[in-house]
Parts: structure tokens; C-alpha cells; sequence
């Protein structure tokens, strides 16, 4: 991006209308308004500071195609193997999306990528994905933007040619929504699932569908947070369940001084809540160049620490966190040389480990 964020502004918090809940189906324990099970373990912090692993995964080719960049991941561990899916960007332009798996992360630069344009259902535009088991349903589902939010399913990770053909969560844009849309993200409780996402314009949305109805029957979304500067809620946001606590954190990628990107923290008691800043500021942010250091031997790689995914303590719909154990997988780069495409920076993957 060549813009360039000024100070960090205060952030207005809107609460959208609370909804009734109350229907039935699915029960796992971790409901909406989580119950109080804090005794044996850690909250969140209130001040983050990382260590970043060197470049971990970079771009493979595809046949003709002359890939450029890997971004925006998602990743599982699933019967002791990770499962990464991200976006990729071509020499044209063209973005998809890719699947990788492997045991460790020293096998994850060298495993082959499948890119899942050569599943014919989802050739052409589809990236930042989302993977997660719908417990539900037993059946995993695959969460991306084409540019509306789309899902595909699949009863077989490993096989990435059997996710279904897209299908949309809303029959045509919604009138509530302003701008843009971008950057899906699902997250289930005991008796909803919620859609967040934001709009590149400062606004940050949620919507929700009675968990026995997902994927259908989302409700128009509301507006939960907004700022005047929208390169301070700007995209690339993920919402999670803090394991053994009553609380859910939102990380949103913001633009902070020469248009560099870092992340901010925001939680909440229950998922139609209200926010509340953590870790919020370009001097003390939830992941940024203000708070990361790499490793011993480690040469710097990223100024940028954008969109990514913290590492769950499971894979299904509940998105939950170890705030023991906390890692981030996100996208970096080397600054920028010339005047170069945004479909053309050269994004690599790289993995934060916060520091006790």
C-alpha cells in the first residue's frame, strides 16, 4: 500500500443490537458467554513481545504459472501433521489459493504446494482462506473471499480435489454494508456461529446464524467497531475463544507510519460484545515491528507483520487459544524496491513465538 497512517486514533466501539439466543442442536461446552473455568489457566497478557522465525514458506511454481507470493494463512495440526492453506499471487496478477502439509516446520519450505486450481471448482479469483472442522456436521470447511465470503466442504483434508463447489453465505451484498468487504472469518460458540469481517474502510462487522442452521440463515451484519482513520481498522481481522476463560480476542491489521503493517488486540467477554482495545498502539501493538525480534543468527527479513493466524489449541469451529502457548503465523516481506504492483510484493511466511 502507499499510504501512509498518522498517530493512532481512538477507536469508536459500536454495539450492534444484542440477539436472543436460545436454540438448540450442537453443545460443546464453550458456549457464547464462556462459562468460568479461569482456575488452571493463564489469561491473556496485557503487552506482547515476539521472536520471528526466519522465512518459512515461499512461493513454488505452477506448471505455466510463475508464482510471486504465499499470504493470508490458515493452518491446522491434524493427525500429527500441519495443514496450511494461504493465497497466492501469480506473475499476472492472478490470486488462488494453495494447499500444504508436512510434520514439522524444518519439511515446511519443502513440501510439495497443491494449488487448489486444479480443483475445477475452485479455479479463477478465491484467497484468504479460512480451515476448520464444523464439529456439527463431522465435515471440514474451507472459508474464503471471491470477493464475497464463500465456503467449500470436504470430508478428507489430506485430499484438497474433493472440496465441494463454492457456495455464498449471502444471496447478494447486504445493504448494511458500506464499502467493501473483505477478509472472512468464522468462529462458533454453544448456540451460534459468527461471521466477522472488515471493509478496508475502518469498519469491522459481525454477523451470526443459529449453529443448527450454519451455513445458512446469517443475519444482516451490524457494525462492532470503527474508526475516522480506516488504516487503523483495516483488515485482515481473526476472532478467538481464549481457552479456560470467560474471553475472546480480535486481532486487526492496521497501517502504521510509511504505510508499514502491524497487528492490534481487542477482547471481549462474549462474541456479540463489546470490544475492548489491547495492545492497540503502534508503540504497543499486538505484533509489530515495535514488539518482534528475530531469532540468534536471524537476519531481519519483515518490517511488516501482516495477515496471519495465531496457531490453535485444537482445529474445530470454537477457534480456541492456548494463551500459554501462543504463536503467530503470519506474512512478511523485504521492504519495498520501486514502484511494485501490491499483487506483485514478494510476501513469505514466517512464525512468531511469543516470548516468556
Amino acid at each position: 500500500m502507499k499510504h501512509v497512517a498518522s498517530h493512532i486514533g481512538a477507536v469508536t466501539l459500536v454495539l450492534g443490537a444484542a440477539l436472543a439466543a436460545g436454540c438448540g442442536g450442537y453443545h460443546a461446552g464453550m458456549p457464547d458467554r464462556a462459562q468460568n473455568l479461569e482456575a488452571a489457566t493463564p489469561s491473556l497478557p496485557t503487552a506482547f513481545a515476539w521472536t520471528s522465525s526466519g522465512v518459512l514458506v515461499g512461493p513454488q511454481d505452477d506448471g505455466d504459472r510463475r508464482i510471486v507470493s504465499v499470504k493470508d494463512p490458515s493452518i491446522v495440526r491434524f493427525q500429527d501433521r500441519w495443514h496450511l492453506f494461504a493465497t497466492t499471487a501469480d506473475a499476472k496478477g492472478g490470486w488462488s489459493m494453495v494447499y500444504i502439509n508436512f510434520a514439522d516446520w524444518a519439511d515446511a519450505a519443502t513440501a510439495p504446494q497443491y494449488h487448489l486450481a486444479h480443483n475445477p471448482h475452485l479455479a479463477g479469483y478465491h484467497c484468504a482462506p479460512q480451515v476448520f472442522w464444523f464439529a456439527p456436521q463431522r465435515k471440514w470447511y474451507l472459508i474464503f473471499q471471491s470477493q464475497q465470503p464463500q465456503y467449500s466442504t470436504t470430508d478428507d483434508l489430506t485430499r484438497p480435489e474433493t472440496w465441494t463447489a463454492p457456495r455464498n453465505f449471502f444471496p447478494v451484498k447486504p445493504a448494511s454494508v458500506k464499502d467493501g468487504w473483505i477478509d472472512y472469518w468464522i468462529i462458533g460458540g454453544d448456540t451460534h456461529v459468527y461471521l466477522f469481517f472488515t471493509g478496508d474502510d475502518g469498519r469491522f462487522y459481525r454477523s451470526r446464524a443459529a449453529l443448527d442452521r450454519f451455513p445458512e440463515g446469517m443475519s444482516d451484519p451490524v457494525v462492532v467497531m470503527q474508526d475516522p482513520d480506516k488504516f487503523h481498522l483495516f483488515e485482515a481481522g481473526a476472532t478467538y475463544r481464549i481457552k479456560g476463560r470467560n474471553l475472546y480476542l480480535t486481532i486487526i491489521e492496521a497501517l502504521g507510519p510509511n504505510g508499514v503493517r502491524y497487528y492490534r488486540g481487542f477482547t471481549a467477554d462474549r462474541l456479540d460484545g463489546e470490544w475492548t482495545p489491547l495492545a492497540h498502539t503502534w508503540e504497543h501493538p499486538f505484533a509489530g515491528s515495535n514488539n518482534v525480534t528475530f531469532g540468534d543468527g536471524i537476519e531481519p527479513w519483515t518490517q511488516d507483520i501482516s495477515h496471519g493466524e495465531l496457531i490453535r489449541d485444537g482445529y474445530d469451529q470454537t477457534m480456541t487459544l492456548d494463551p500459554a502457548n501462543l504463536q503467530f503465523l503470519y506474512q512478511g516481506r523485504r521492504p519495498r524496491e520501486g514502484n511494485v504492483a501490491y499483487d506483485q510484493l514478494p510476501y513469505r511466511l514466517g512464525l512468531l513465538t511469543l516470548r516468556k
